[in-house]
């Protein structure tokens, strides 16, 4: 059997024997969600800066531990020694069979706290019925890593403390809104706290993400958002949503936007409301009628992206891309992406951020501006261009589309522009016509 290093910077799919190079602590937590394991180290930070004695903290991956050696060594030399042991477990058991009776094995023969928790919103019976604690209290530390975000993670650090006889403050789990308003900094967020930072008169900017994020505590790509368009003389409407096809997160987005009505959407959820071929359903974006931004939180690491020439992945061009337009978003381009891992000596544990990239985020920004800038243009005023393919060879294959009767769809926008207000000198009769026209002048035949 060989033993591979952990090593910062590279992430591993379990299949490998690894030690995670750690040393004991008082609790441990093991969570396949990255995004809660750094949730989680970002509020043992913020307790360590105000309790010296707080109980040390350990934080590991499942993901890492996947190979039976990598569990051994593990429980061993780490869970062995801890007072508290929480499992989340995305899938039940059978997710992690030889973890769980491994890590259920060694904390009834050494009389350990143990925590199974379901890594989603639904009760096991299996996993409580292997773990040690109460039922009660099982139920009250699900529901802080459940629930999510920054003020829970420190709440079940609090009561995890209490748990191995720390005496210590705690709160019950605060429920997370399926949707709702957000600011940098605050736990809550109302209309009239984020007007106090707007300018009067200046364009609304929504900006739409996903919940996990404020779950995760994982906002950096939205702060960083909000302050570019602020600093653009936009005022930042930040909004969470579990997702744009859920009825009540669709609903409370919907009477947000109707209360402050944006001048531009900046949406960074993924995948698309509508379907193709279906009657055409125009979700919480429908009653804002502006333009709406399609930004991306990329889900891979910019080195790789860098480094590469395809550009995104194509998970991320199915999610972002491709599908979005089908709501007939405006695609603009990533602003972020997964960070290289890095150690993080409190609970000696590597965490992977999301990291905004500040030209890009400018970029996008900018756009935003301009688009706010023409949507406050008359529309006699402003010049707009229409580009038809013009491929090579022949003229028959100008504005060719594949099952598209494209000069005629030209014409249809061009006569909808005029019914808007548009100044058009004049629009030609039907496609041919159109394409009479584009004939008198150069082409790329031959």
């Amino acid at each position: 059997m060989h033993l591979l290093a952990a090593q910062p910077g590279t992430m591993c799919d379990g299949s490998a024997a690894v030690d995670l190079g750690q040393t004991p602590g008082d609790i441990v937590v093991l969570s396949a969600a990255d995004s809660e394991v750094a949730c989680l180290a970002a509020a043992q930070r913020r307790l360590a800066d105000t309790d010296r004695n707080a109980p040390s903290l350990r934080l590991a991956s499942l993901l890492r531990l996947g190979h039976n050696y990598s569990i051994d060594l593990y429980a061993d030399t780490v869970l062995s020694r801890a007072r508290l042991v929480v499992v989340r477990l995305l899938g039940g058991r059978g997710y992690w069979p030889y973890g769980v009776e491994r890590v259920a094995a060694l904390c009834r023969e050494r009389s350990i706290a143990l925590a199974l928790l379901p890594g989603d919103d639904q009760p096991d019976a299996e996993l409580a019925a292997l773990s040690t604690l109460p039922a009660e209290t099982l139920h009250r530390l699900w529901r802080y890593l459940a629930e999510g975000g920054a003020a829970n993670a420190e709440q079940f650090l609090r009561y995890a403390a209490s748990l191995i006889g720390r005496p210590t403050d705690w709160r019950e789990p605060a429920p997370l809104l399926r949707a709702g308003l957000y600011w940098p900094g605050q736990d809550r967020a109302t209309l009239d706290e984020l007007r106090a930072h707007w300018h009067a008169d200046a364009p609304v900017a929504a900006v739409v993400f996903y919940r996990a994020l404020v779950q995760a505590a994982n906002t950096a790509p939205v702060d960083a958002l909000i302050a570019a368009l602020a600093s653009r003389g936009l005022n930042p409407l930040p909004l969470f949503a579990q997702s744009l096809k859920d009825p009540q997160s669709s609903a409370i987005l919907g009477e947000a936007l109707t209360a402050a009505p944006p001048d531009i959407v900046l949406n960074a959820t993924a995948f698309a409301v509508a379907a193709p071929g279906e009657v055409h359903r125009a979700g919480p974006f429908g009653a804002a009628d502006c333009p709406v931004l399609q930004v991306i939180f990329a889900g891979t690491d910019e080195a790789s992206w860098r480094a590469g020439t395809r550009g995104l992945d194509a998970r991320d061009i199915a999610m972002n891309v491709a599908l979005p337009e089908v709501d007939g978003r405006i695609i603009t381009r990533a602003l972020s992406f997964k960070s290289a891992t890095r150690r993080d000596p409190l609970t000696e544990t590597d965490l992977v951020d999301y990291a905004p990239v500040a030209d890009r985020i400018a970029f996008v920004a900018d756009l935003a501006r301009n688009w706010t800038r023409l949507r406050r243009t008359p529309p006699q005023e402003r010049r707009i261009v229409l580009v038809l393919a013009n491929y090579p060879n022949r003229d028959g294959r100008i504005g060719n589309g594949v099952g598209l009767d494209t000069p005629a769809g030209t014409i249809e926008v061009l006569r909808g522009l005029a019914d808007a207000g548009y100044r058009l000198e004049s629009i030609p009769e039907d496609g041919d016509a159109l394409i009479r026209r584009l004939l008198a002048g150069p082409t790329n035949a031959a």
